[in-house]
């Protein structure tokens, strides 16, 4: 496995109760895998990301990430590991709007510390594996929205991670595109061996994953993938 969460509680305070945002949730992707999360806003799909990122300690179980537990760690020890293994690609592509799209990758390796003359052809590489060679030099404002997804889907990737967690990367999408994004996240977790978590609402791309998850009012289920179409 590259990351297992198991029997994970969060809860938030809710007045004079609290809310329980997590209900003893257990998942595991290994790397090779896309796994999709459904279910309707306010289930906690995100928070479910945010445990599995390390940003957010839960109440209760254990993430762990290739290999590593991560119960106990300090601070410190969590950013590193969440640094070396984890990769993010959120719902909107953050880009600078004054930056090119291989400074958008450059900028990643200078914030982790890294001399940007060394990863430079990296950063290049990555791009043209996404299918944006002829546009590394465009900015923001240059490219279309799936092109975007692509730039961020390729930042993520500069510190070769093992896992890569996905906030609803299709919902500014129009359907074409959404589904070249779900198939290029496919392919990347196959070619590239990552595991990879998709937190997504779009159900008509799901004949892509391989493995499927519901989420309802802090319940998590496994379900079976649907057919390739």
């Amino acid at each position: 496995m590259s990351i297992t969460l198991h029997d994970t509680v969060l809860t938030y305070p809710d007045g004079d109760g609290v809310l329980r945002v997590l209900d003893h949730v257990s998942l595991a992707v290994r790397r090779g895998e896309l796994a999709a999360v459904t279910g309707p806003s306010g289930s906690g799909k995100s928070s479910l990301l945010a445990v599995a990122g390390l940003l957010t300690a839960p109440d209760f179980g254990t993430v762990t990430v290739n290999g590593t537990d991560t119960t106990g760690l300090s601070r410190s020890q969590r950013t590193a590991l969440r640094r070396e293994q984890l990769g993010f690609v959120f719902q909107q592509s953050n880009l600078l709007a004054s930056l090119t799209a291989v400074d958008q990758l450059l900028m990643t390796a200078h914030l982790r510390g890294g001399r940007v003359r060394d990863h430079r052809d990296r950063a290049r590489d990555l791009l043209t594996s996404l299918g944006l060679d002829g546009h590394l030099d465009k900015r923001p404002h240059q490219l279309s929205g799936g092109q975007r997804q692509r730039v961020a889907i390729a930042r993520s990737l500069m510190n070769d991670p093992s896992v890569l967690l996905v906030d609803e990367p299709t919902s500014a999408l129009d359907e074409a595109r959404s589904r070249e994004i779900v198939g290029l996240l496919a392919g990347l977790a196959h070619e590239r061996d990552l595991a990879i978590v998709m937190v997504t609402h779009d159900l008509a791309r799901l004949d892509l994953v391989d493995e499927l998850y519901e989420m309802h009012s802090g319940v998590l289920t496994h379900s079976s993938a649907p057919a390739p179409a």
